[in-house]
């Protein structure tokens, strides 16, 4: 549990990002000499305290009190389901360990756990540090994957503050800062053997180290080297960023549609005043589905025509079936809109990546009885492409990701094109108060401007606003006197573009994508494979005769 609790510890709040780099090796050292099942069930409950610690934000959701119930469930069944994962590292790491390390008396001392520990050769003792990192990614991938996927604060967001090593996830994504922590990590627990067996020779430990130490060394120093160049001057867009801080039972709540409506005017209004060349709204802010209501889509459009200004808003937004005639029969959909300085919607993009049991229920066609563990009643549809979003006479191209899509490295990829100017996230993670998953949402966004070589702008609804350059330094972050990141007001950023003509050098990852966490995947499949068919053999060998 310490172990787990540790590893939370190293996201943010508090973010003590060092923890990171213990917690993997703890997991497994209070598992070590443990028969496998034993193992799995101390990778679970370690799993289980973290998850349950750094995803505690989930009991601040606002929902009525006849469904919290729902939301503890849902808390408690997230975290269970998450903590497999650890669990079956654990469990597999030390089925793949090269010698026997079952303590077969109770009078097994730690002296002696550390013998059978470096009885292994050196060089199998890093093959499998080696082996046990990359299953860890291979992990990892599959939570990005699995059903609909949930990649929020996979290990290497935790050293999203540390820019310099980071700067590796532009070749491998946000798994390979996993990988050297988890490597680093089981390499800590060999040189903590080694000490234990020889705790009188000073330099024990160091041949335990010294190979994964080279690599985060060689990581740092090209990151710290890419990072300390200087930047050319670029022509600079001027954005201004509302964030109305609605309550989430606000937003729900009709009656107040008009008031919440009417002080988001006034935000922008004021942001007027700076003279932007682009203005977004957060996901949710607003009250209507644009193209639907007459009132709110007057509004809005003649703000744009006005003003002379370009503006970017989530809505809600339908699309009838075909041929239907019971208006109740259409699509739904979670959408951002292009507004242009004409007064026109020109453009319109779908979310693709849903949230499961918040915007849609999964398998209800087959499961209906799944409507009663959620308050929602219905449901959105996704999107199925990426859509750009031209500011023509800037000169300028966005692309527009919603709600948490924006923790996904395989699929923010898909909106980076060579003439994309910048990202642009719209969240409302007003859902969750003012807890901790505005700062955890925001680390992991940082890989995305560092796997892409692109700015990222974030426009939520309470937090965390800011704009992350392309190295994943976080250069702005807005907050209001009385309530922190958590309270309204506006921000204005200067977010740098592409020179005319210029097009983006797309970086390995951008253009490879996930080639090393599939390579730790193939490598995870045959580690299995040839340890099953050593086991194999040894169980074919017939017992000599007595």
């Amino acid at each position: 549990m310490l172990a787990g609790l540790l590893l939370a510890a190293s996201f943010p709040n508090p973010s003590i990002a060092g923890l990171a780099w213990i917690a993997p090796g703890l997991i497994l050292l209070t598992a070590i000499g443990k028969p496998l099942k034993q193992a799995f069930r101390i990778g679970y409950v370690a799993g289980l305290a973290h998850y349950l610690a750094s995803l505690s934000w989930l009991l601040r959701i606002p929902v009525p009190l006849e469904w919290r119930w729902a939301t503890a469930l849902g808390w408690v069944a997230l975290g269970a389901f998450l903590a497999l994962y650890p669990a079956t590292w654990t469990w597999l790491s030390w089925k793949l360990f090269p010698t026997r390390l079952a303590v077969a008396e109770s009078s097994d001392n730690a002296t002696g756990i550390a013998d059978k520990f470096l009885s292994a050769p050196w060089s199998q003792r890093m093959l499998w540090s080696l082996t046990s990192a990359a299953l860890w990614v291979a992990l990892e991938m599959t939570i990005s994957r699995l059903l609909g996927g949930f990649p929020w604060n996979l290990l290497g967001a935790s050293q999203f503050h540390i820019i310099p090593l980071i700067q590796i996830a532009a070749f491998t994504g946000v798994y390979g800062v996993s990988f050297l922590l988890v490597w680093s990590s089981l390499s800590l627990l060999g040189a903590a053997m080694a000490i234990i067996r020889k705790p009188a020779m000073r330099s024990a430990w160091v041949g335990e180290i010294i190979l994964p130490m080279t690599a985060v060394a060689v990581a740092y120093g090209l990151g710290f080297h890419k990072v300390s160049q200087p930047e050319p001057a670029r022509p600079e867009l001027r954005v201004a960023l509302i964030q109305p801080s609605i309550p989430q039972t606000t937003i729900w709540d009709p009656s107040g549609e008009t008031v919440r409506f009417k002080q988001l005017i006034s935000l922008t209004e004021t942001a007027l005043t700076n003279k932007p060349d682009l203005i977004i709204w957060p996901e949710a802010a607003v009250p209507k589905m644009v193209r639907y209501d007459e009132e709110i889509f007057h509004a809005i459009t003649q703000l744009a025509l006005q003003n002379k200004i370009w503006i970017i808003i989530g809505s809600d937004d339908a699309e009838p079936h075909p041929g239907a005639s019971d208006p109740n029969e259409s699509d739904y959909f979670n959408s951002s809109f292009l507004v242009s300085p004409r007064g026109t919607l020109v453009e319109r993009y779908k979310k693709r990546n849903l949230v499961i049991f918040g915007e849609y229920i999964p398998l209800i066609h087959w499961l209906p009885f799944l409507k009663y563990f959620t308050p929602i009643t219905g449901g959105f549809t996704a999107g199925d492409r990426v859509v750009p979003f031209p500011l023509s006479d800037l000169s300028a191209k966005v692309s527009v990701l919603i709600c948490f899509e924006d923790v996904f490295p395989h699929l923010v990829r898909e909106y980076v094109s060579d003439d994309t100017d910048f990202l642009v996230n719209l969240t409302n993670n007003g859902w969750f108060g003012e807890g901790s998953a505005q700062r955890q949402h925001a680390g992991c966004a940082v890989f995305r401007a560092v796997e892409n070589g692109v700015p990222l702008v974030r426009c939520s609804n309470n937090g965390l606003t800011c704009w992350i350059d392309s190295s994943g330094r976080i250069r702005q972050t807005f907050e209001s006197s009385e309530h922190g990141i958590y309270g309204p007001g506006v921000m204005i950023a200067r977010i740098p573009l592409l020179l005319p003509g210029e097009k983006r050098v797309p970086t390995f990852y951008n253009r490879h994508g996930d080639l090393f966490g599939w390579s730790c995947v193939g490598i995870s499949l045959l580690a299995l494979l040839k340890k099953r068919l050593s086991t194999a053999r040894k169980s074919a060998v017939p017992e000599s005769p007595t």
